[in-house]
């Protein structure tokens, strides 16, 4: 089955009239869908916030490395302890 896609030029109050008329289930496929948009709009902004080329791909597994030296060293020391 084809499906044609059309653009109309539509108000808020337009869009909200129309909205108020879906079933219950149809108004949660929507909420679900635009809090799906929103989510994924905020995950882009915060990506392209903290976005930097400061940090070498050395940096970053150094790093790596001492939070794993660190957390192998605690569960060490618990084991002692125990």
């Amino acid at each position: 089955m084809l499906q044609n896609t059309y653009q109309l030029p539509l108000t808020f109050e337009q869009i909200l009239t129309l909205v108020k008329q879906l079933s219950d289930s149809e108004k949660l496929l929507l909420s679900k869908e635009l809090e799906k948009e929103t989510l994924n709009k905020k995950l882009t902004q915060l990506l392209e916030i903290f976005k930097t080329d400061e940090l070498s791909l050395e940096e970053i597994t150094e790093e790596v490395e001492l939070v794993r030296s660190q957390i192998y060293a605690r569960k060490q020391n618990n084991q002692d302890n125990h």
